[in-house]
């Protein structure tokens, strides 16, 4: 089994930058692919970015590039999902996912693993 925590979300305004994090362990873990999604209000979850076990390799949703970093300490299991630039439509719950050993993902139906989502809510 892979543990996910997120942490970072919160209330901000549009325009601000906001960092969330999220610590991965257990058995599972070793050489996962972590990766976000988020799920807005009345939406579908949808994929957000994904970075490699070496964190060599990032890819990001369409809608998501520009604004959007994705990285990894490996030395402390931790992912980080870096906005900038903050709209009021990125407004959602947003999930940090972990693929099962080496795989890869680019929709939210190819994560096994989720946290439990941290709110972030953008005011305009």
């Amino acid at each position: 089994q892979v543990q996910l925590v997120e942490s970072g979300g919160g209330l901000v305004q549009a325009g601000d930058s906001l960092r969330l994090s999220c610590a991965a362990s257990g058995r599972s873990f070793s050489r996962s692919a972590l990766g976000w999604c988020r799920q807005a209000p009345g939406k579908e979850r949808e994929f957000v970015a994904i970075i490699s076990w070496s964190g060599q390799v990032t890819y990001y949703a369409d809608s998501t590039k520009g604004r959007f970093t994705i990285s990894r300490d490996k030395g402390a299991n931790t992912v980080y999902l870096q906005v900038n630039s903050l709209k009021p439509e990125d407004t959602a719950v947003y999930y940090c996912a972990a693929t099962a050993g080496a795989g890869w993902a680019t929709t939210p139906s190819e994560f096994p693993y989720w946290g439990q989502g941290a709110q972030v809510t953008v005011s305009s």
